[in-house]
């Protein structure tokens, strides 16, 4: 291991991080219950696990944004998934085989010993790449020793986009996921096993674009994640290059998963139709774990790449963080439903409850109904509105607002953040039968927005950045009434 150059990339990082971490932290946009980098660009939740009671969670992290580039992975342990601590970086790129990034990977416990598996990722001057799956163990939870690669580049057939390894034991061999390009340019998820995590072998391929139906479905999958629920596979995975279709695919890139059973012998996965897993504006490269309790837990990035201009934090020295913890289940129709952790409770403070409102052709608020870092559960009965909803984080001018609304004929559900402030615009959409009955579930944050519909049928998650005077919530129906239910509302500290 080149000790000499990774104590000098660590002393670098870490004198940016301390230089900055005080302008950092006094911006109004950091958010108090979403786990962000102390500086920097993060992006790729990466080494996701519990081990010895304790949960791991690394990141694609790069403290030298936005002057320089030095892709390590950050480093953080909870005992509750509610207070992390930051750790030391776990990985920076000291060594020829990650000398352009230590890309993302994942964590798994090989017999007591914690242990990553991630990309290294190299260019020449060129601009050509190579790419290295490498392995790295940590005695302590702390400090990791590099085992070096254990794969150099990709099989016959593919390009040099092969990326993102995520590991699992079943039946005594490891297996490994990994996205890649075929050298037609066909997005790719690829199966591996090993006896040893030494020597691996290319089983097939899992899915991806022109495979099982999915024609022309995109140039590269990145950031697979294959794991067992409920008596089914699921492949989360994300395919660069899609085309909008409607309500569909609206994002630069886009987060989805499919359902169905996995042949370990041939590699192949027998699956249903891709879904998005968020609806939102800012979600991508989701990873889970399972903890003690036996939950598939699962985090995200909140944020998209290439789009640094619709993140107004990166100002003030940092840009972007993750989703809150969501746990998931798997319902009759192989869909997954996507349901905030019971952890979050904990933070609740300050209970405000109404029942039976109701909202006729108008718009108002409610005394203790308002807030920058809280938890609202609005349930609706639909009556003969022809549109109703809800206005998040609006000023006393009415000139901010993040609109939530749902047409009643057309089955329509809407997320416009036009007049959220500062950042990107645009509004997402998808179709919500109409069964008589809306549930909407909100985690806001001082600059985030998470929505669970109808106990998590569906989620969006995006930025927003308005004003911190912007607080007010509103309640709004048009051409008829609605029935509010209930409505709760907690802060969370």
């Amino acid at each position: 291991m080149n000790k000499d150059n990774e104590k000098k990339l660590l002393a670098k990082a870490n004198q940016i991080i301390e230089e900055n971490r005080d302008k950092v932290e006094n911006d109004y946009y950091r958010l108090k219950y979403h786990l962000m980098a102390p500086v920097g660009w993060l992006n790729d939740p990466n080494g996701f696990i519990q081990f010895n009671g304790q949960y791991h969670l690394c990141h694609q992290f790069n403290p030298l944004y936005p002057e320089d580039k030095l892709v390590c992975w950050g480093h953080y342990k909870s005992s509750n998934l509610l207070e992390w601590e930051e750790l030391p970086i776990a990985l920076t790129p000291s060594e020829w085989y990650e000398t352009h990034g230590c890309y993302s990977g994942s964590a798994f416990d090989n017999d007591g010993v914690l242990t990553l598996m991630y990309t290294g990722n190299v260019k020449n001057e060129m601009g050509n790449r190579e790419t290295y799956q490498c392995l790295a163990i940590t005695e302590d939870g702390i400090n990791f020793k590099k085992l070096g690669p254990v794969i150099e580049n990709q099989p016959e057939g593919y390009t040099r986009h092969f990326r993102d390894p995520k590991v699992w034991k079943k039946d005594g061999i490891w297996y490994m996921v990994i996205g890649t390009q075929t050298t037609d340019l066909e997005g790719r998820v690829l199966l591996y096993k090993s006896k040893d995590l030494q020597q691996w072998s290319l089983i097939g391929e899992v899915a991806g674009s022109n495979l099982n139906d999915l024609n022309d479905f995109g140039y590269m999958w990145v950031c697979p994640d294959l794991f067992e629920l409920n008596n089914r596979d699921v492949l989360i995975a994300l395919p660069q290059g899609l085309e909008a279709e409607g309500h569909l695919y609206n994002n630069i890139y886009q987060a989805g998963y499919l359902v169905g059973k996995l042949d370990y012998n041939t590699g192949r996965m027998e699956h249903g139709e891709f879904r998005e897993l968020d609806r939102g504006f800012d979600f991508y490269a989701a990873q889970t774990t399972i903890d003690d309790k036996g939950r598939r837990i699962m985090i995200a990035w909140m944020g998209l790449p290439e789009e640094d201009q619709n993140y107004a934090e990166r100002e003030n020295g940092w840009i972007h963080c993750l989703t809150i913890p969501r746990e998931l289940r798997i319902n009759e129709n192989n869909r997954l439903i996507q349901s905030p952790i019971e952890e979050l409770k904990k933070l609740r403070s300050g209970h405000v409850e109404y029942k039976s409102i109701e909202v006729n052709n108008q718009e108002l608020d409610l005394e203790g109904i308002a807030g920058d870092v809280a938890e609202l559960i609005v349930e609706f009965d639909l009556v003969d509105a022809e549109e109703f909803g809800v206005k998040l984080r609006c000023s006393a001018d009415g000139k901010e607002e993040t609109v939530i609304k749902y047409k009643t004929e057309d089955k329509l559900l809407s997320f416009d953040r036009n007049k959220a402030g500062l950042g990107g615009g645009g509004v997402r959409h998808c179709l919500i039968e109409n069964d008589g009955r809306l549930k909407l579930h909100f985690f806001i944050d001082k600059s985030s927005i998470e929505m669970f519909v109808n106990d998590g049928q569906e989620v969006f998650s995006s930025r927003i950045y308005p004003d911190q005077d912007s607080k007010k919530i509103k309640f709004f129906a048009r051409n008829g009434k609605t029935i509010i239910n209930k409505i709760k509302k907690w802060n969370l500290e």
